[in-house]
């Protein structure tokens, strides 16, 4: 083992035996990756009463090194990403942003606009009227997505709790996922576009409508990994 692994492993162990995160320095940096800095307080702190130091060691060391990889992976995209790919991330971003932007603004001028007389009957008129405003270019949800090698223990585990998508199920999901899954995202419970999950799956989602009305619970998978996405 090297002086640098040593140097990580020894820091991994006196965090995680630290239950109280006051007694650590709040902005302690625990992995660099080029000017981008990992720092101990941005680790979700996940860890369930009775949580072993080496099972709470071995959740950091994976966070740490799925930060590092995604940071290594970003870094080397953006070196090598040619400008038109460039210009069409942009674009998407900007699309989204924009759509968001509408989307919650049409929502507030019309909570604005409501009255606690109207009724549901004048609601529905009033959408049925306007259905041209609240449509978007892009299909939004708001989602749980999963990713995990093919190989990864507590599967099934990891599967029921994904499926039910209950509230209550959420930190012993993310428990599990932050210890063995290569992507846990649930995008800070915001909505995104279906574009932005899509293309993260192996296959692209070509009828965006028929897929979001009978689908609640997606699974699929390739040759490494399996995929998990809720539509909440």
């Amino acid at each position: 083992m090297t002086r640098l692994s040593s140097y990580i492993m020894l820091l991994i162990i006196v965090l995680s035996g630290c239950n109280n995160p006051n007694k650590i320095a709040s902005r302690l940096p625990v992995a660099k990756v080029g000017d981008n800095i990992l720092y101990y307080d941005q680790i979700p702190q996940v860890f369930q009463p009775g949580t072993t130091d080496a099972d709470s060691a071995a959740v950091i060391q994976n966070y740490i090194n799925r930060w590092a990889k995604k940071e290594l992976l970003l870094q080397k995209a953006e070196e090598n990403l040619t400008l038109a790919s460039r210009d069409e991330i942009a674009r998407q971003i900007e699309e989204t942003r924009a759509n968001l932007v509408i989307y919650q603004y049409q929502r507030q001028m019309m909570l604005e606009k409501m009255d606690t007389l109207i009724n549901n009957t004048e609601l529905e008129k009033y959408y049925s009227e306007n259905q041209a405003s609240f449509m978007l270019s892009s299909n939004i949800v708001k989602a749980l997505f999963i990713k995990i090698p093919m190989e990864t223990p507590n599967v099934a585990r990891i599967r029921l709790l994904a499926r039910t998508g209950e509230q209550n199920d959420l930190q012993e999901l993310e428990k599990l996922c932050y210890q063995f899954a290569d992507k846990f995202d649930d995008f800070n419970e915001e909505w995104v576009t279906l574009d932005r999950i899509s293309v993260e799956l192996p296959e692209e989602i070509n009828n965006q409508e028929s897929f979001l009305r009978r689908t609640s619970f997606y699974e699929t998978s390739d040759s490494d990994y399996l995929y998990f996405l809720t539509i909440r």
